[in-house]
């Protein structure tokens, strides 16, 4: 009787929990809250050990970042010492915002690692346009797994304009973005990690949407709330933290809303995908 009705029950969960794969990636994406004096309760000295669990318990292969600072960085690989981070900040030095791509160095190697400007003069260091007030720029790693069978995929990780009237500084961002993905990964498979600032109805998620697959929409389980951005009090009021994927089946998808006592690790909840290769 108990072996019937497991061998019954069988097909459907494994439609609700796909079974582990070794080739399987876990990737968040997560804007940390650039360490400001003016946070209060919510400073990052507060927040850190926060984060630093949160992460421990995600336990991700890979974690690309926004307005990550140095030391911010620097506090998180000391206390997981398996994951390494790179990248220059937006300005092209290290003193203001990263997006910073961490990794886990007992999981992957990397191969090589570049980033570009979201302007007219993409390779100018520091450049803007389209209006913004800030520089924004993509970070990206090429990354190879460890093991017998070692495949390469590329990860771009990015920080929108956040104004409301950056609406087509946002559009061109996306579009930007996919146009120079050819030229860096190829046919490699695609992740795409980043606060775009850009809710589902935008021209932004458009862009990426009509050549990218969405993780969260596209998972097969899905836990936690959809909206991302909750300004420290736990309740989120937009979705605007995304990860994007090609040749990668996403398998489950969570919106990560760890706390300690109502006291979070950002003001954003970090996205998180485990995701199979396509192929």
């Amino acid at each position: 009787m108990f072996t019937r009705l497991t061998l019954c029950l069988l097909p459907a969960l494994a439609l609700i929990a796909p079974a582990a794969d070794a080739r399987d990636l876990t990737v968040m994406s997560f804007n940390i809250r650039y360490p400001s004096p003016d946070d209060g309760p919510d400073r990052w000295e507060t927040r850190a050990p926060i984060a630093i669990d949160m992460i421990r318990a995600q336990d991700p292969d890979l974690i690309g970042t926004q307005e990550l600072y140095q030391r911010q960085g620097d506090a998180i690989v000391a206390a997981l010492p398996r994951f390494r981070w790179f990248g220059r900040d937006r300005r092209g030095a290290h003193a203001d915002e990263h997006m910073g791509i961490f990794y886990r160095s007992d999981r992957l190697r990397l191969v090589r690692s570049g980033d570009f400007w979201l302007s007219d003069t993409p390779d100018r260091v520091g450049s803007s346009s389209w209006g913004v007030d800030l520089p924004r720029m993509v970070n990206w790693g090429m990354f190879e797994t460890l093991g017998s069978k070692p495949r390469r995929f590329v990860l771009f990780d990015t920080h929108f304009a956040h104004r409301d009237t950056d609406d087509d500084a946002r559009r061109r961002s996306a579009e930007l973005l996919l146009s120079r993905i050819p030229a860096i990964a190829g046919t490699l498979p695609v992740i795409v990690t980043g606060d775009m600032n850009a809710t589902p109805d935008s021209a932004a998620y458009a862009a990426f949407a009509a050549s990218l697959r969405d993780a969260w929409t596209g998972a097969a389980t899905r836990d936690g709330p959809e909206r991302t951005f909750h300004g420290f009090t736990g309740t989120a009021d937009r979705r605007i933290d995304y990860i994007f994927v090609r040749d990668f089946t996403p398998l489950s998808a969570r919106v990560v809303t760890h706390n300690r006592a109502g006291r979070y690790a950002s003001d954003h909840f970090p996205v998180v995908a485990t995701l199979r290769p396509a192929k």
